[in-house]
């Protein structure tokens, strides 16, 4: 496991990132109204996209807002497979398969920020032993039992279902992203400097970040509604509270957020999605 994290291409490309400007290669482009978009596709996947358009830091930076739109993606392209895949599997297999998938298309990279969180969170040490044991590459025990439960939790949730199951797919990536905006709009950054969340500081607890969050959660509110019905919007309010309750948790354990932490949000909320399609909504509305 460890040699698997150390060797993350995404993550050292991230942290390349991160090199004081003057290292930094510098690349003459200037700024497209898609390359945003495509710098959002290039961060959150591992989506082969040609060209230099979207890998500027500043169409990096103004990424943000595009984050449901590429869950959106991702869960277009899983639709298809869940669906040919439940024709030839029985369920299980299904939704252990859709699962590595999901994993596979953000190239781990948010189920490396739930590691590093729960290995910070829960070892009881003071906050900037915390914020140093969340920056270390290696994965702890709490990390360990942090991923094998949530992973184990989607499976089990996505086995459970039977029509519910291309809704649930097509909204948990979506609602991963989305959750990502709500944690910036509610929470300052942790780190003094860098790390990878520093790459988004104009959208930390502010004002922009209000209204990119709320246009997030319109955006997943509609698509879950499309989906799904009375179902979908249960999902979005488990989602709205799993997350208010997870912010809640990091301003108390570390006063903010870290880029580790939007991963972590963005994985718990996935699992709401999974979790909340796996409650019979009929019998409590």
């Amino acid at each position: 496991m460890n040699s698997w994290r150390n060797n993350n291409r995404r993550r050292r490309k991230v942290r390349e990132q991160l090199k004081p400007q003057e290292s930094r290669p510098k690349i003459n482009i200037s700024f497209h109204p898609f390359g945003s978009f495509v710098a959002a596709l290039r961060f959150l996947t591992i989506l082969p996209l040609p060209g230099i358009l979207g890998t500027s830091e500043e169409e990096l930076t103004k990424a943000v807002p595009f984050f449901p739109l590429v869950g959106l993606l991702l869960g277009c392209l899983a639709v298809p497979i869940a669906w040919g895949l439940s024709l030839l599997l029985p369920p299980l297999p299904v939704a252990v398969l859709l699962i590595f998938l999901l994993a596979v298309f953000s190239g781990g990279l948010h189920l490396d920020g739930l590691a590093d969180s729960a290995d910070g969170f829960f070892s009881a040490r003071p906050r900037e032993q915390m914020l140093e044991i969340m920056h270390d590459s290696t994965i702890g025990p709490m990390g360990v039992i942090a991923l094998v439960l949530l992973l184990l939790l989607n499976a089990a949730c996505l086995a459970s279902l039977s029509s519910g199951l291309i809704p649930a797919i097509l909204l948990m990536p979506i609602a991963g992203r989305a959750a990502i905006l709500l944690l910036m709009a509610l929470l300052p950054y942790a780190r003094s400097e860098g790390g990878l969340g520093s790459l988004f500081a104009p959208y930390f607890n502010n004002v922009t970040a209000r209204m990119t969050a709320l246009a997030g959660l319109i955006f997943l509110s509609g698509m879950a509604w499309g989906a799904a019905g009375a179902q979908g919007i249960f999902a979005v309010f488990a989602v709205l509270l799993l997350t208010t309750l997870f912010a809640v948790f990091c301003r108390r354990k570390i006063g903010g957020i870290t880029g580790d932490t939007l991963g972590a949000a963005c994985e718990l909320a996935e699992a709401a999605v999974a979790l909340s399609f796996a409650i019979k909504v009929g019998g409590i509305l």
